[in-house]
């Protein structure tokens, strides 16, 4: 197989910003924002706070940018934006501009104070043509382009969402926002950046209007857990392997109709029709596995996030919901069963994991977070996948048409996003992969043996005349 690192010269980049503005709501609009309480629900109201204090590196917020070009010299989308947000799109959706709060049993609640949200002005003089590449996944340049205000990445009492948008030396614009996990998932932000959109060009109302309603996913009274739920299941030691103290590093790694049909060969013919989603998931987990170098007698899980909305989990969610509405079914499997066994084997527990996914699943996972006081999810022994190729972030157009590139900026310690890299030639799925740096040169030679021409010809030699050998593979690493 082909390994083909990205080389490429990132200018420096000078920033010049205001200090992070608190803007609010319309004052015309305030009193139907102030002064009342919404409850968060169960399925929502996830123990972030825990993490806050013991994982600061798990995931509590949602990062997502787009950059976007204009023609115009006279466009202005500074003014624009934060009028769109303070004085049109924060009127429907008024909690984020509150603050979160813990009520009885660390249940999450957002007191809709209309405290405002954080949006940061600045400029930069490089265009976007000279950082085209540093702006893919994993974003070498995230710090420059998203500030953190200080004090404002708190679970509890701190901004909601926090934007900044760079106007870049070639007129075109970085927009770039972090939201606090426990208000949306990716189709809630979605909808809601459809809405920031739908106001910058000049209209009243959105689309589609908001709905809280939380309540909806709330657990059952009484509760009763129903389904094995293995992403919740007590943490695994593996302290063994030092990763608290490990310098973690990130690459990207390219999946084409080319590497989906290379990876495809290693598979038997029952399996052969699998999603790209599950054929890529399991091999990442393979052969992350192996990597990671971990003790053959441990357990390991991979957790794929997987939408609730939807005929298929028949939960009923009002068109216009914006709250999480997603679970993390996971699977297990013994180490040295899984960097052992084909890759038919960690697809059929990935694929096994997915189905189980369904209402009672979603109501069983409430019941849990009542039942049980809102546990962490396992982390440790753990990779969360998530696919985020279809959930609407290209589409988005804030006026300016839609953007060169819109999506999660980077990985996280145990996850990974999938993200639409979109080319003239081909659509891929670029998946960024955050690894401790002594165990990502491991991961890449893995992967590269599962799907390198030559090592499978020199395999295919010996073995009978009527095996298929595997096709070259490209992986494009971005440091």
């Amino acid at each position: 197989m082909e390994t083909r690192a990205l080389t490429h010269f990132t200018p420096k980049i000078i920033i010049r910003m205001e200090k992070g503005k608190l803007i609010c709501l319309d004052d015309r609009w305030v009193s139907i924002a102030i002064d009342h309480r919404e409850d968060l629900g169960d399925v929502g109201s996830l123990d972030f706070k825990f993490l806050e204090k013991s994982y600061p590196t798990a995931p509590k917020t949602t990062t997502w940018w787009g950059n976007f070009l204009a023609p115009s010299k006279n466009f202005s989308p500074l003014q624009m934006l934060k009028q769109a947000l303070s004085r049109r799109a924060l009127v429907y959706y008024y909690p984020l501009a509150g603050r979160l709060r813990e009520g009885p049993n660390r249940k999450l609640m957002v007191d809709c104070t209309g405290e405002c949200v954080l949006f940061v002005e600045a400029n930069a003089d490089v265009t976007l043509e000279e950082i085209v590449d540093a702006i893919q996944p994993p974003c070498s340049v995230l710090e420059d382009f998203l500030c953190n205000v200080p004090g404002s990445d708190g679970i509890l009492g701190c901004p909601l969402l926090l934007v900044q948008v760079t106007i870049l030396r070639c007129r075109g614009f970085i927009f770039a926002l972090r939201l606090n996990h426990t208000m949306c998932d990716a189709l809630g932000l979605v909808q809601f950046l459809n809405t920031v959109g739908e106001m910058a060009q000049g209209k009243n109302a959105p689309s589609i209007l908001p709905v809280w309603e939380r309540q909806v996913l709330n657990a059952r009274d009484p509760p009763r857990i129903t389904c094995i739920h293995h992403e919740y299941e007590e943490m695994i030691d593996y302290s063994e392997q030092g990763s608290d103290a490990a310098v973690m590093v990130q690459k990207s790694f390219c999946f084409g109709p080319k590497e989906i049909r290379a990876m495809k060969m290693h598979l038997p013919p029952h399996l052969s029709n699998c999603s790209k989603f599950d054929l890529i998931t399991s091999c990442l987990w393979k052969c992350r596995t192996i990597a990671l170098e971990l003790n053959p007698e441990k357990v390991v899980r991979v957790s794929c996030m997987v939408n609730a909305r939807g005929r298929r989990n028949n939960l009923h969610l009002p068109l216009g919901y914006y709250g999480n509405a997603f679970a993390y079914p996971a699977t297990v499997s013994g180490v040295k069963q899984l960097c052992e066994s084909p890759l038919g084997y960690a697809l059929e527990l990935v694929m096994k994991a997915k189905v189980e996914m369904n209402e009672e699943y979603m109501r069983s996972v409430a019941d849990l977070m009542v039942i049980r006081g809102r546990p962490l999810y396992t982390l440790n022994g753990n990779f969360i996948v998530s696919d985020n190729t279809r959930t609407g972030f290209r589409e988005v157009n804030l006026g300016w048409g839609k953007p060169a590139f819109s999506g999660p900026p980077k990985a996280l310690n145990l996850v990974s996003f999938y993200v639409q890299h979109k080319t003239e030639k081909e659509d891929r799925i670029l998946v960024p992969v955050c690894l401790p740096l002594w165990s990502m040169a491991r991961f890449q030679q893995e992967l590269e043996e599962m799907t390198s021409s030559t090592i499978v010809e020199n395999i295919n030699n010996n073995r009978p005349a009527n095996r298929i050998n595997v096709n070259v593979v490209l992986m494009i690493p971005r440091l």
